[in-house]
């Protein structure tokens, strides 16, 4: 399905029009509702010893794959004209396109040598969010 998806969007054509019903979504402020219908799926995980618990299962939402396309493309759109038009902090790089943790890291090391050339001190204090997050669900 992978495989299909990726032809889909590759195909110039497809892709134009993908783009015209996104387009037309939002110009109207309309999202058909075939879009939003969903099939929600229970599937036990792997390697519990019991399954008597809510725990031991994850729920697995299918979604319409032409909706999925055309979020995919809405936030592509929108990243894009927030970026184009400034409405981001230039330091801004979490969740953004062609930015990596290396790019963290020049800013980062940037930052430092200014610091370094007007004489201060710097420290730096990082955490992973996610990690704190996921640790209270558990």
């Amino acid at each position: 399905m992978i495989l299909t998806l990726k032809r889909i969007v590759k195909d110039t054509t497809c892709f134009k029009k993908l783009i015209s019903i996104t387009n037309v979504c939002i110009e109207l402020g309309h999202w058909p509702t075939h879009f939003k219908v969903l099939t929600s799926i229970i599937i036990s995980k792997p390697n519990k010893e019991l399954y008597d618990s809510p725990k031991a299962f994850q729920p697995i939402i299918l979604l319409n794959t032409t909706s999925k396309l055309i979020k995919k493309i809405t936030g592509e759109m929108l990243q894009f004209q927030s970026i184009f038009n400034n409405f981001i902090h230039l330091y801004q790089l979490g969740g953004l396109k062609q930015c990596s943790t290396t790019s963290i890291g020049v800013v980062l090391t940037y930052f430092i040598c200014i610091c370094w050339v007007k004489n201060l001190t710097t420290s730096t204090l990082a955490f992973n969010i996610a990690q704190f997050f996921l640790s209270l669900n558990h």
